[in-house]
């Protein structure tokens, strides 16, 4: 049996073509993606903690910069992505300093602060909601970043624990 090729369909060709500058396309555009710096850096949490005295961590430590200066709303949501403490609202950070706060574990939003310095002196806003506790659970922080009009989570979780 000997079949003849005829000549190569033209609407093929066109498709092959396309799906060929495609995918160079999406290649070099996720290599840039690798590069390109994250809106939310340096995130820093403390793995769990337990809002009881006498714990070991009895606040939970949360830590970020920018990488350009905005407007922020940071919270903290549980597993079910549900807003449990909303710690600071429309608050202005500049970009590429490092931002750290406290939550005490309890529901609601903060309305009072206090100011913390850490061992090397840094200083670190506390936030003082005055609901009940929150659940012991699995929770995420939530930054809404007002003028870029995003909201980032934290890569990682922290555990709120009983007693």
């Amino acid at each position: 049996m000997n079949a003849r090729r005829g000549p190569p369909d033209p609407l093929a060709s066109v498709v092959l073509g396309c799906l060929v500058v495609a995918c160079l396309g999406a290649f070099f555009l996720t290599q840039r993606l690798k590069h390109t710096p994250t809106a939310v850096q340096r995130f820093e949490l403390t793995p769990v903690f337990s809002p009881y005295p006498g714990s070991r961590s009895e606040q939970e430590a949360i830590s970020f910069k920018l990488k350009q200066a905005d407007t922020v709303t940071v919270t903290v949501i549980d597993s079910e992505g549900d807003v449990v403490a909303t710690l600071v609202r429309d608050r202005p950070l500049p970009r590429y300093k490092q931002f750290s706060l406290r939550w005490n574990g309890r529901r609601g939003t903060a309305r009072r602060y206090a100011i913390a310095h850490t061992p090397s002196g840094r200083a670190v806003l506390v936030a003082l909601p005055g609901g009940p506790l929150a659940k012991p659970g699995d929770y995420r922080v939530e930054i809404r970043l007002h003028d870029q009009n995003r909201t980032i989570r934290s890569p990682r979780s922290f555990a709120l624990e009983a007693r």
